[in-house]
């Protein structure tokens, strides 16, 4: 079934446990994420990011997803994640996303909360859900102390309260693709941020932290985990060990789909969000 992020991740706050955004960019992803739902009976988000867009284009894979969403019988929210211009955003709404994220923590912060805002008005206005960001989650190719990037509580309670986003991603060590360098997770300052606000927290960069890293960043506070760079290597595995046995196309299709599913999950497990569908 169709939903959005506050049906989700309200939920999830109260119940103590994380929903998984895995982005689907193809079918095979797509099928390997929602067979993972359905079979732990998990809520899940799908979709994908602008910075994926040259791996499948929005008009191509938006029917689908939303297709899939609609059949599945767990509660599915459609994503757009980490929109970087307010013109692709309108674009994923208009072509039927059920939860849009605006991310201009890169550029300039008044011109972040002006344009998150604007979203945010556009998306409610059509019932759909907002994240935002505060704070930059930036590259895992990029070694040393970042904290000046860091989301501190004053942050969050200002960006929340001139923005109106139903969900806050926070920048509190994590980084965006595969780590070369071990993350240091500032666990005080996310429970802090979350004594301060009442917004569902959504942790970017989740591909490589250990299974206690995601414990430990739920127990304090996050309700919302984004997954992207692991369903890849576990797709790379599967491919590989297909062309190692000759399985042929079709055959490697089904390996990298099962491979998929069973990295996420993994993940679903250890986010606790098995069973509350």
């Amino acid at each position: 079934m169709l939903v959005n992020l506050k049906d989700v991740l309200i939920p999830a706050q109260k119940g103590g446990y994380a929903v998984g955004l895995f982005n689907t960019t193809d079918t095979d992803m797509l099928e390997g994420v929602l067979a993972a739902a359905e079979e732990l009976r998990a809520p899940v988000i799908i979709g994908t990011a602008e910075v994926l867009l040259p791996f499948g284009e929005l008009k191509l894979i938006a029917p689908s997803v939303r297709a899939a969403a609609e059949r599945a019988t767990v509660p599915v929210v459609l994503h757009y994640d980490h929109g970087l211009t307010v013109e692709r955003c309108i674009e994923a709404l208009d072509l039927g996303f059920t939860s849009i994220m605006f991310d201009g923590s890169a550029g300039d912060a008044d011109a972040n909360i002006e344009l998150t805002r604007k979203v945010v008005e556009m998306c409610h206005a059509r019932g759909v859900t907002v994240e935002g960001e505060i704070g930059h989650v930036g590259s895992a190719d990029v070694e040393g102390d970042q904290d000046n990037n860091y989301t501190t509580p004053e942050e969050a309670k200002a960006f929340v309260e001139a923005t109106g986003v139903d969900a806050l991603a926070v920048a509190i060590g994590t980084a965006h693709g595969a780590y070369k360098h071990k993350p240091c997770l500032d666990l005080n300052r996310l429970a802090e941020i979350r004594s301060t606000i009442d917004t569902p927290l959504v942790l970017h960069g989740g591909s490589g932290l250990t299974d206690d890293d995601f414990r430990n960043t739920i127990k304090n506070g996050i309700a919302k985990v984004n997954i992207f760079t692991d369903l890849c290597l576990a797709g790379e595995r599967a491919c590989k060990r297909g062309l190692e046995e000759n399985a042929g196309y079709l055959n490697m299709r089904n390996m990298k789909v099962e491979e998929i599913k069973k990295e996420t999950m993994k993940k679903m497990l250890v986010f606790g969000c098995n069973g509350r569908a």
